[in-house]
């Protein structure tokens, strides 16, 4: 990816100072932690910048609060709106609450009601908050028509140049606390851009050695698909379970620094984003979201290149909801080829279902979905059945089982609609 710069705006380090003074008793220096369970796992040094301890959970307070605190008294008392899928609410709700300002915001209904809850929490009667629509792209439609018609100041998720300095504060940050150690890989999760701008632009002037990995999802890859295409192309459906990194459309201003900074972009599937939340929670009792699991969920995919080096993996958020853990565990078992659904037909007489445990299944292996469809006058009926296994390698075994003892089946993990209709 091209690194000249054009003349376009680009995060100065002297603004991102005076962002880092400006929020310097307003926002936590989260640590930057070197984690071993990941470092003997990858053979590196890798250093995790704790994010997800933030105020608010995400480094969303940073950009809001700059942004707002720059506004006059007058832009303040107008009222302000924003549009948010939850950590930025967040953020700009915090931030109204210190500054005595009223905010409106507009929140997806598929928001997870955590993430509502707090946006209330940290706003209290200075936010007003407006539940619509299912994706992020259309509450900020809404948002900006409410701006329009009611002379009120949009406060942007990411493209703005004072979010953006704000955001730039977290590689200020890293780079503090390092030591002057050499940094090979920073590794940071893009949604619309905003952070990956920053901090990728604070890093280009002061360690332009240091190579910016851009991290997005699989089901959301906007800026990927943007880059390629060499201008903003706006998708028109995404998979928005990683809510805090899915927007169909990212910033003009994010689309032209992360073109300058970044060195790669990698797409991650949402499955191997769960596994990762659920080792970071089992291993190291961290509690990531789904997109703050982004940056360590690559890792895997430089598993060679990062031997012996020194990397940074930005944990941009902890805002999880405790209801989508079984989701998240679905998703990453399906993922790791240990969770298959089939519709299986079975005759319909007494002992069919003992017969297909004990020939067909291992003796790890369990059935955790079974939906039995009776046809009357029929020699068979369908049956839904999802098998867990203890291992992946089983797979094999377990197809040959079934066809050893001729067992009709359909297998349903490769056909996205019908699994979607029946499980």
């Amino acid at each position: 990816m091209t690194k000249n710069k054009n003349k376009i705006y680009f995060p100065d380090y002297k603004l991102v100072k005076q962002a880092e003074l400006i929020l310097k008793n307003i926002i936590y220096q989260t640590p930057l932690q070197k984690n071993y369970i990941l470092s003997e796992k990858y053979n590196a040094n890798i250093l995790l910048k704790r994010e997800d301890l933030q105020i608010i959970r995400s480094y969303k307070i940073r950009g809001a609060y700059n942004k707002i605190k720059s506004l006059s008294k007058k832009e303040l008392i107008n009222g302000l709106v924003c549009a948010s899928a939850g950590n930025h609410a967040q953020g700009v709700a915090y931030s109204c609450n210190l500054l005595k300002s009223h905010v409106k915001i507009y929140m997806p209904n598929t928001t997870p009601k955590q993430k509502v809850e707090r946006v209330k929490m940290f706003g209290k009667e200075y936010v007003e908050i407006i539940l619509r629509g299912d994706t992020y792209d259309s509450v900020s439609y809404d948002a900006i028509k409410d701006c329009k018609k009611n002379n009120k100041i949009f406060i942007h998720p990411f493209d703005d140049k004072k979010i953006i300095e704000g955001q730039a504060t977290v590689g200020l940050e890293i780079l503090e606390q390092s030591n002057n150690l050499k940094i090979d890989y920073i590794f940071i999760p893009i949604g619309g851009g905003g952070l990956a701008s920053g901090v990728g632009s604070i890093f280009q002037q002061i360690s332009p050695k240091t190579k910016i990995i851009g991290v997005e999802p699989l089901g959301a890859p906007s800026m990927s698909y943007s880059l390629k295409k060499g201008k903003i192309i706006e998708l028109n459906n995404i998979d928005r379970f990683i809510d805090g990194a899915s927007v169909k459309k990212v910033g003009q201003l994010t689309f032209d620094i992360c073109k300058q900074v970044l060195y790669e972009l990698k797409l991650v599937h949402e499955g191997k984003v769960c596994t990762t939340m659920l080792d970071l929670y089992n291993l190291e009792a961290i509690v990531a979201e789904p997109a703050g699991a982004l940056s360590i969920a690559a890792l895997d995919c430089y598993y060679e290149k990062i031997k012996g080096k020194t990397i940074v993996c930005i944990l941009s958020g902890g805002n999880n909801d405790i209801t989508r853990t079984e989701e998240i565990r679905e998703r990453s078992l399906l993922y790791e080829g240990k969770k298959h659904y089939f519709i299986v037909n079975f005759p319909q007489r007494s002992g069919a279902l003992k017969e297909f445990v004990n020939n067909i299944l291992g003796k790890q292996d369990d059935i955790v979905y079974f939906e039995y469809y009776k046809k009357t006058s029929k020699e068979e009926g369908p049956a839904v059945i999802g098998i867990e296994l203890s291992d992946k390698n089983d797979f094999s075994e377990l197809i040959k089982n079934m066809k050893t003892y001729n067992v009709h089946y359909q297998y349903l993990n490769k056909n996205p609609d019908l699994f979607r209709v029946l499980v």
